[in-house]
């Protein structure tokens, strides 16, 4: 059958042209000579050796010329490959040589030839043939019968079935004979490629580009190349015409091979592998491989190519880094894709686990799974020992961590260091599990757990008093922000000298709670004050003012003036003066001590309202303690009030401002009630202090 594209023959001294290529059935390889020759066909390849070229004894044959012939070997009906079908040309070398006492005799010739005194020359030819990355050599008898013995003459030639290749490679041919009598013959030739197949790569963008006419139909597979078992196209197509078919990225790894052939009868599968040094397809041959558990201590890596990469068993310890290679005491393996392989272990553990590293010229790639994390559960806090075993039964343990194996005895500041001699009593009383065992020594899983809870023991005890210690501080603070939303306590002491300046001091006890400050006046206590009477509420209220870290506000008018003047000059009005209401008067009986007895200062500060009362006129034995003029002197009179843990200066003007608009109503009307002023005035330095 004619095959368009590219079946080929490849003649010596010829070019290629299209034509049929002859079909061979089977696998072994044959010989045939032309007719009046014998050959035999050695079996099995032979080492070449070509040796040293020797003198020919007499005739012999020789080979003179190679010449090369492409054909199809097909193991099954659609399953060819190509194949060199290679001749090689005998002719006859060399002379019989003459007796030496005929030479010295000087006697002429016979005029009729004489007979060859050998009935047969016989040779043995070997062929030689390189086609990367295949290698063979092969060794042919020939034998010529004494009637085709003519030295200088061709006797025929010897054709050989044949040595496979591929589409598009360069091949190497030498022959020569066993012993060798001239220089080996040699041919070199280039196969035909299939310059319509190629694949195309933009980026992250492969195409594999198939240039043919549109009427050609042809067959499209795509393949791996597996070193273990027949090959699996996991993908085929008939295709007819021109195509670009994009490959998806992930799918490149470098066993991916495409095999092309055209549809029809006895044609010739061509296969190209464009990805076996692809550092791209070597990455993606790692992302795909997978570890896989062969119960009970089993495991296999899968992979769609072979991997050189070597395999160890590691500790990966829960949370505490990279998993901890066990080498030594176990070795590394080289490791065979799909292939069952053994752990050499007793007993599997959730955090032992395979890791596997490979090495493909510059990258370095690795591979790990704990194969035992689904069937066993997660990773425990195990402590791995490794036990070394010499001579006279002496043994020394270690345990693994990050930093390395640390001896248990040893005095390093490790957790394993610190629980040495614990271990080792955990190790000779059995709690510990034994993963591997052999003549110089084992490994052993040692539970932490009663450890661990020692720890959280100490770490809940240490986390109560912690909360102890915030909740007391988290109470004390209550009762800080508590008394600070509050506000300070403030006790307003005044003498009700008429209805107008009662207000005024109901004004600024309003205005002082909103600062805020917790302030108490007989204004608004009237029920308890006329249940307990004066001297008993006002003993009350200074008790717990002062007992709370606050003040006692004196607040002085021209009537609180006169009946501080009264209490110094005849020690106390006459009973009944006053009102049963009036808290000042009662409690200048207290107030008064405080002063003359110096304990004043830090309880009481004295105030007093501007027009209605000049500084002057406040008793000399009241000014022990801060007098402040209001509402000019409202900002210290606050601060004053709220005292250190008061607002920041400009918050306190704020509140000085809001405390004035609000007094300034009250103040005015009293300035405007008639003979209200002149009190003021009346109290002047002129009055003179009477105390």
């Amino acid at each position: 059958m004619p095959m368009p594209w590219f079946l080929l023959s490849l003649a010596l001294g010829r070019s290629p042209v299209v034509l049929s290529l002859e079909r061979l059935e089977g696998l072994q390889d044959a010989a045939r000579c032309s007719p009046g020759l014998s050959c035999h066909l050695w079996d099995g390849d032979v080492v070449c050796l070509p040796g040293s070229i020797v003198s020919a004894p007499g005739p012999v044959l020789v080979p003179t010329s190679l010449q090369t012939e492409l054909v199809r070997r097909c193991y099954q009906e659609t399953d060819c490959d190509l194949c060199v079908r290679v001749a090689v040309h005998l002719a006859v070398h060399g002379h019989w040589e003459k007796p030496e006492d005929e030479e010295k005799l000087g006697r002429a010739a016979d005029p009729e030839p004489e007979e060859p005194r050998n009935a047969s020359l016989q040779a043995q030819v070997v062929l030689s043939f390189q086609a990367y990355p295949t290698a063979r050599c092969v060794l042919l008898e020939v034998q010529v019968p004494a009637a085709l013995v003519q030295p200088g003459q061709s006797v025929g030639s010897v054709v050989f079935d044949c040595f496979e290749a591929a589409l598009g490679t360069e091949v190497q041919i030498w022959s020569y004979t066993q012993p060798r009598y001239q220089k080996e013959l040699n041919l070199t030739r280039q196969l035909p490629a299939l310059p319509w197949l190629s694949v195309t790569a933009d980026g992250d963008n492969v195409h594999l580009v198939l240039d043919v006419s549109e009427e050609q139909s042809f067959g499209l597979s795509l393949y791996w190349n597996q070193v273990q078992g027949p090959v699996k196209p996991w993908w085929h197509r008939n295709l007819t015409g021109p195509q670009t078919i994009p490959l998806n990225q992930t799918d490149i790894v470098p066993c991916l091979c495409i095999q092309a052939w055209p549809l029809e009868p006895d044609s010739v599968r061509t296969s190209i592998c464009p990805f076996t040094e692809d550092p791209r397809a070597h990455r993606n041959l790692w992302r795909a491989a997978r570890l896989q558990l062969l119960p009970p201590r089993g495991w296999r890596l899968d992979a769609p190519c072979s991997l050189h990469a070597q395999a160890t068993l590691c500790w990966q310890a829960p949370g505490r880094g990279p998993c901890q290679p066990l080498v030594p005491p176990l070795p590394r393996e080289n490791v065979t894709v799909n292939m069952a392989l053994e752990f050499p272990l007793l007993k599997g553990h959730p955090n032992l686990c395979v890791q596997q590293v490979s090495s493909w010229e510059k990258m370095q790639l690795q591979l790990q799974e704990c194969l035992w994390a689904d069937s066993l559960g997660p990773l425990k806090d195990d402590m791995l020992l490794v036990e070394a075993r010499g001579p006279q039964d002496n043994r020394s343990f270690c345990a693994l961590e990050p930093s390395g194996c640390t001896p248990l005895l040893s005095r390093a500041s490790t957790r394993a260091a610190r629980l040495g001699e614990q271990l080792l009593q955990d190790l000779h009383s059995g709690q510990c599990l034994q993963l591997w065992d052999d003549d110089l020594g084992a490994l052993w899983a040692c539970p932490m757990d009663k450890y661990i809870h020692q720890r959280w023991v100490l770490v809940w005890l240490a986390c109560l008093l912690f909360a102890a210690a915030l909740f007391l501080l988290f109470l004390l603070k209550k009762d800080h922000v508590k008394a600070a939303a509050t506000g300070r306590a403030a006790l307003l002491l005044y003498s009700a000298d008429d209805a107008g300046f009662e207000r005024l001091v109901g004004a600024l006890a309003s205005a002082l709670c909103q600062v805020p400050l917790r302030v108490a006046v007989d204004l608004w206590s009237r029920r308890e004050l006329s249940a307990q009477g004066p001297l008993a509420w006002f003993h009350a209220q200074r008790r717990r003012t002062v007992q709370e870290g606050g003040l006692v506000v004196l607040i002085f008018s021209p009537g609180a003036v006169a009946l501080c003047h009264e209490w110094l000059q005849d020690a106390g009005p006459a009973p009944g003066a006053h009102g049963p209401h009036d808290a000042f008067a009662a409690s200048l009986s207290c107030v008064l001590p405080d002063f003359l007895q110096g304990r004043a200062p830090g309880r009481y500060v004295g105030a007093y309202f501007d027009g209605l009362l000049h500084a002057d006129a406040v008793p000399a034995l009241f000014r022990a303690v801060p007098v402040f003029s209001l509402p000019s002197q409202l900002p210290a009179f606050l601060g004053s009030l709220q005292g250190p843990r008061g607002p920041r200066p400009g918050r306190l003007g704020e509140r000085a401002e809001q405390v004035a608009r609000a007094l300034q109503p009250a103040l005015d009307s009293c300035l405007r009630t008639p003979g209200t002023a002149g009190m003021g005035r009346g109290m002047g330095p002129e009055a003179g202090d009477r105390t």
